[in-house]
């Protein structure tokens, strides 16, 4: 976006979105308008001998590699705390203020959906790059963890909207070769981003020993991945006789899973999503002989062994979900994607 805003304390230039959050910390930064605001020879002057690289080389020179910097695509939590980090608590200038997630182990308490009920209740959490897994236990003196989530196959992505809560993480992994979600929060805006930083902390280094010879720009896009794209269609069975259900799909780089809530812990099935070269591709519309859909906008997706029939309620959802299968199916697929 144009950075028509400026913060004439820091020297930097800032857009729209960003200058609310630079409002909230007046002790650090002072924002101007470009264009509507008076600015006086002394503010121009300080904004033309420092600017936005001045300020990344000032205030980002010991960013660990790992650590999230988000995009104005991103949730208003993670933009708040990265400006935060940043500006006020000077994380990326003094490297022992990285401890809450640099320091390889953490432990505190999240608020956890439970799977039945959908209430949020108090669960002690241990991260452990040690032991190589994320843990948390029912019970404050339980000696055995509900859950044992390997950092090889864990992810976070916030989820505020789904999850009803400003501060909303969706951790997900793996448990007998099916994927589970957990959705948790806690009310401290700083506690919860600090818990996504060190699990990506963690994800970087099991990885740098897992592939010794790959460069930092190489691991960091596997630390953690946003969904593709979420959202309710229709789907049918394998015959496609068996009448249309509506269900909740979430695109996990090539994995598309269905779920009967959005909230849901398991997946009831999910797709793999290969490549052209592998035969896939998307269609848009059903075949002519298909009944039962409610909604009319059809997709259909090819794939060596089968056909795979959705139908979306808008046509803007269709070409929404068309145009992220396509980006999926034109991406060549990596040798482990094969496994």
């Amino acid at each position: 976006p144009d950075p028509d805003w400026a913060s004439h304390s820091l020297g930097i230039f800032i857009c729209l979105n960003c200058s609310g959050i630079h409002r909230n910390i007046p002790q650090v930064s002072k924002v101007k308008s470009v264009r509507l605001d008076d600015w006086d020879d002394a503010q121009v002057e300080f904004m033309a001998s420092n600017g936005n690289n001045v300020a990344k080389a000032k205030y980002e020179s010991k960013m660990p590699p790992f650590y999230y910097k988000p995009t104005y695509l991103d949730c208003q939590l993670l933009r708040e705390q990265w400006i935060r980090a940043k500006y006020e608590r000077k994380e990326f200038i003094h490297s022992e203020k990285q401890e809450p997630y640099s320091a390889g182990y953490r432990e505190g308490f999240l608020w956890k959906r439970g799977r039945d009920n959908g209430q949020f209740l108090s669960r002690k959490f241990v991260l452990s790059e040690r032991e190589g897994a994320l843990k948390y236990f029912n019970k404050n003196d339980a000696k055995e963890p509900k859950a044992i989530m390997k950092i090889e196959h864990l992810n976070a992505t916030f989820q505020p909207a789904k999850i009803g809560n400003p501060h909303g993480l969706q951790i997900t992994y793996l448990k007998d070769n099916s994927t589970r979600n957990i959705f948790v929060y806690h009310e401290d805006g700083k506690e919860i981003v600090d818990w996504f930083n060190a699990i990506r902390a963690a994800r970087f280094h099991y990885l740098q020993v897992a592939f010794p010879g790959a460069s930092d720009s190489d691991l960091v896009p596997k630390l953690s991945r946003n969904y593709l794209k979420e959202g309710y269609m229709e789907k049918t069975g394998p015959k496609q006789t068996e009448g249309f259900k509506k269900r909740w799909f979430t695109m996990d780089d090539r994995r598309l899973m269905y779920f009967k809530d959005p909230l849901d812990a398991f997946a009831r099935g999910e797709v793999f999503i290969g490549s052209k070269e592998n035969s896939y591709k998307v269609l848009e519309g059903l075949p002519p002989s298909t009944q039962g859909n409610h909604w009319q906008h059809g997709i259909t997706i090819v794939t060596p062994d089968r056909k795979f029939l959705f139908a979306c309620e808008t046509e803007d959802d269709q070409l929404e979900w068309i145009t992220t299968f396509q980006k999926v199916i034109s991406r060549p697929m990596l040798p482990q994607e094969y496994a």
